[in-house]
């Protein structure tokens, strides 16, 4: 089966992280994540991360607990080093060779983001981590996949959820909710549908830089999207 993606960005959240846990990361999971990207690597897909924070410390929430938003925002990309770390050493136990970026400079752990040699990493087989976000405040880490993905050059986002695709409503509260196999960009901000925050959002409708919203935590989800199978939800146009 030919290929469909051939340099794709992986989007995860950090709560994604826990598994079953309440908060921080569970080895399981770490495992199951280096698992896919592994099959994608193999198979000669290039292959970028974005991984939020959540896991660990969500800037948004800081504000309720007296900390300032903006050092808050900056707490939060500290959690996304310390899961890239952990994405960084999972992959390294399959043997995979990595790079861990930071968009604030931590010498001692992470190179710091220079777009071409990043492209560069990509192309000579590197599994590319993307951490501190976007390396500035108020801006998610969704947009910082949206940022990271057209400035690689990415075909697509994968954004790796808990649910199996985009939903004319939340499947977890609504029974009648129906599930949308493609979607225009157009169309998913008049129903007001989440699917990344509207910074992202638009960066990727700007670009036509097509976005796939899949259920993670199935086996095998990521190698049938890269050959061309119809999972979860694609959002372009």
């Amino acid at each position: 089966m030919a290929m469909k993606y051939k340099r794709i960005l992986l989007k995860l959240s950090g709560e994604s992280l826990m598994g079953k846990q309440q908060f921080g990361i569970s080895p399981e999971m770490l495992k199951h994540y280096a698992a896919q990207i592994r099959e994608l690597v193999d198979l000669g897909v290039e292959v970028a991360v974005v991984i939020g924070g959540g896991n660990i410390f969500r800037g948004l929430q800081a504000a309720s607990s007296g900390i300032e938003r903006v050092q808050g925002d900056y707490m939060g990309m500290m959690a996304t080093v310390i899961n890239g770390m952990a994405i960084q050493s999972a992959l390294e136990k399959q043997g995979i060779y990595t790079r861990l970026i930071s968009a604030i400079e931590m010498k001692q752990i992470a190179e710091p983001y220079i777009r071409r040699r990043a492209i560069r990493h990509l192309e000579k087989g590197r599994v590319v981590i993307f951490s501190a976000g976007t390396g500035s405040p108020y801006f998610t880490t969704d947009s910082a996949a949206a940022l990271r993905a057209n400035e690689i050059n990415a075909e697509v986002i994968l954004k790796g959820t808990r649910v199996d695709g985009v939903y004319s409503a939340d499947p977890e509260k609504d029974p009648n909710a129906t599930k949308f196999d493609t979607i225009s960009f157009a169309k998913v901000i008049s129903m007001g549908l989440s699917v990344m925050d509207m910074t992202a959002f638009t960066l990727c409708q700007e670009n036509n830089l097509p976005i796939i919203v899949f259920d993670i935590n199935q086996e095998d989800n990521l190698l049938r999207i890269v050959n061309g199978e119809r999972v979860g939800t694609l959002v372009e146009g």
